[in-house]
Parts: C-alpha cells; sequence; structure tokens
C-alpha cells in the first residue's frame, strides 16, 4: 500500500465493499492497522461514519445486538449505490486491499 490512506469514511466504505457485511468494531479491527494511531480512531467516530453514509444510501443497517459485555454491535451492509461510488471514486490500489 502506498504511504497515503483513503479518509476514513471513504476506507470504511471501501472495508464494506470488501466484505459486505459488518459491524462497526469489525470495521476497526480491519482498519486499525492504518488508523489506530490517529486520536479520532473511536468507536463513536467510526459509528458516525456508519451512520452518515447510511444516510447517503450507501450502506443500510442491517442488524444490531448487544455483545457479551452489553455493548450494542450495529451490523451494516453495503448498497449497490456503495458498491458503485467504490467503483467510480476509489483507486483500484485501495479496492484490493
Amino acid at each position: 500500500m502506498s504511504n497515503l490512506l483513503l479518509p476514513a469514511r471513504t476506507a470504511v466504505l471501501n472495508d464494506l465493499y470488501q466484505k459486505d457485511t459488518a459491524t462497526v468494531e469489525e470495521i476497526m479491527a480491519d482498519l486499525k492497522c492504518h488508523y489506530g494511531s490517529e486520536r479520532q480512531f473511536t468507536k463513536k467516530l467510526f459509528s458516525d461514519h456508519c451512520m452518515a453514509l447510511e444516510a447517503n444510501g450507501m450502506v443500510e443497517l442491517t442488524g444490531y445486538e448487544l455483545d457479551d459485555g452489553g455493548e450494542l454491535q450495529m451490523k451494516y451492509t453495503i448498497t449497490e449505490d456503495g458498491k458503485n461510488t467504490v467503483h467510480k471514486y476509489i483507486a483500484k490500489k485501495y479496492q484490493d486491499e
């Protein structure tokens, strides 16, 4: 990978493109190696990224449950509009990571 990173919200969309469905925690685990040292790498902010993508029709909430610690786990899936956005705006080198 190059040293340049995608904006975090774009990276969330790209991560969902690669796996179709994931919780916020799973997305964060996937992106931790690139974004984990940033102050903005928080569950609240990544939840906000997912909700913003949902509001724009790029992803949809497909389920939620409480984990063993009583924390809410929200599961998202990428929509066709989200997939089309990835194809159109995200460089192929990032899509294959």
